[in-house]
């Protein structure tokens, strides 16, 4: 420390201050355990590891942020420590770590030196992290989902979500092509570790859902249990729970079940696994087809042998019938002689019995024309002496009648001074009581006829007046 005499109190130079911090935070943080996430994560040439870490809160809001750094030595012996429990210091993985703060004065930049970090906890936060997921899942009914769906007895169109080029690719692709089967392959291309891995293969396994693909399979290589993290994420899980066709995990882990495993329809080991799935789901195809042949080829001989058999009873059979036919014929051939001569027979009866009846019929003929014709004439003598009297009969009643018509006409009482009296509508007048004051009226006398009108009317002695 030094002293200006410009100034009353106390100035540190910047150097010193920087001691001076460095020196305060050493004596009160020399061992500190720290947790938080892991970001930005790189490696030096000299074998240093630079990362920050991170406390996040609700919607991922950042509440801490520090710097971090594992030196060369540490770095080595805590990434086998890793190792051995299947974990990686990769970004997004959460840690607990031992340290010291450091600050460095010409940067003035406050630093948390790493020596050690505890792969329990991280180990455990995985666990805590993949349980819940699995808790959320079961709620919201997708555990068992993509399960439920029915697998295709031959799955020849295969989408398939990995990384482009990567050894899981090529393991899964030249399994299919060894095989003697046609399958066709759609490549999704997705990151399967990172922090890109997550929002990757949702997105992929999305593109193949509208497709036209039979199955989708997801494959990974090898790899650390911190490398298989993004499996565990809900949101693969979602997309594989909710895919539209059975979905095939082959996340190349031999020991831990991810979550991803969990909701697919079938889990493998490997990329090789789900190739070899998919082959001896068509081989079991192939057999059940070609023990349905042989069977319908054991049927076939079995049913023509039966058929021969048969055809071979048949054709006793006809042999037997052909004989009673011909035996038959030979009977119906005697038979035959039989009827023609009983036939010859009564032709030449019947012939001498028609030639007697047209000589007897020539010999009656004549004299049976001429009494029909003697008949015939009595019977027309009498209708036309019967006929002639009843028209008299009729000529008479008739005379009768005219003269009965004559005597009771109008006319001869008309021509003893009697009249017809019509209303003007035509109708006969009978009674006084008819017509009405005003009334036209006509009538009809011997010799002509009188129209006039109606002034009064009276009672049967009295005459009425007319105009």
């Amino acid at each position: 420390m030094s002293q200006f005499n410009l100034f009353a109190e106390p100035t540190w130079r910047v150097s010193q201050l920087g001691e001076e911090i460095k020196l305060f935070l050493n004596e009160a943080f020399p061992r500190v355990w720290v947790v938080g996430e892991v970001q930005r994560r790189r490696s030096s040439p000299r074998g240093h590891v630079y990362f920050e870490l991170v406390e996040k809160g609700q919607g991922d809001q950042i509440l801490g942020r520090i710097d971090a750094v594992l030196w060369r030595s540490a770095a080595q012996r805590v990434g086998r420590e890793l190792a051995e429990a299947g974990l990686e210091l990769a970004a997004g993985a959460e840690i607990r770590c031992r340290g010291r703060v450091d600050f460095w004065p010409p940067s003035g930049r406050i630093q948390f030196s790493v020596d050690a970090i505890d792969p329990v906890f991280s180990l455990g936060q995985l666990e805590r992290r993949r349980r819940q997921t699995l808790q959320e899942l079961a709620r919201a009914g997708l555990l068992e989902r993509n399960g439920s769906l029915p697998l295709p007895v031959v799955p020849l169109r295969i989408g398939l979500v990995t990384s482009e080029g990567s050894a899981a690719y090529h393991d899964f692709v030249k399994s299919l092509e060894a095989s003697p089967y046609r399958f066709e392959v759609r490549l999704e291309h997705a990151a399967v570790q990172g922090p890109t891995a997550e929002r990757e293969v949702s997105s992929a396994l999305e593109r193949l859902a509208s497709s036209a693909v039979e199955v989708s399979v997801v494959v990974r290589g090898g790899g650390s249990r911190s490398d298989l993290a993004a499996f565990d994420s809900r949101r693969i899980a979602e997309a594989i729970a909710t895919h539209p066709v059975p979905v095939l995990c082959g996340l190349g882990h031999e020991i831990d079940r991810s979550v991803a495993d969990q909701v697919a329809h079938t889990a493998v080991k490997t990329p090789t696994g789900a190739a070899e799935f998919l082959i001896r789901r068509a081989e079991l195809a192939d057999e059940a087809l070609r023990d349905i042949e042989r069977r319908l080829v054991r049927r076939a001989h079995q049913a023509l042998t039966v058929s021969q058999r048969r055809v071979e009873r048949g054709a006793h059979r006809l042999v037997a019938a052909a004989q009673r036919l011909r035996r038959r014929a030979d009977r119906l051939a005697e038979v035959g002689r039989l009827l023609g001569r009983l036939a010859n027979q009564r032709i030449v009866g019947e012939q001498r019995r028609w030639r007697d009846l047209r000589a007897q019929l020539v010999r009656e003929a004549p004299r049976r024309t001429h009494q029909a014709h003697e008949q015939g004439d009595r019977l027309l003598r009498g209708i036309a002496k019967h006929t002639r009297w009843q028209l008299q009969q009729a000529d008479r009643e008739v005379e009768a009648v005219a003269r009965l018509c004559r005597q009771l006409g109008p006319e001869r009482t008309l021509a003893r001074g009697f009249s017809i009296t019509r209303t003007e509508a035509g109708a006969v007048l009978y009674d006084a009581g008819d017509v009405s004051p005003g009334d036209r009226v006509d009538t009809q006398l011997a010799s002509g006829s009188l129209q006039s009108r109606v002034e009064s009317r009276g009672s049967n002695t009295e005459n009425g007046a007319a105009e």
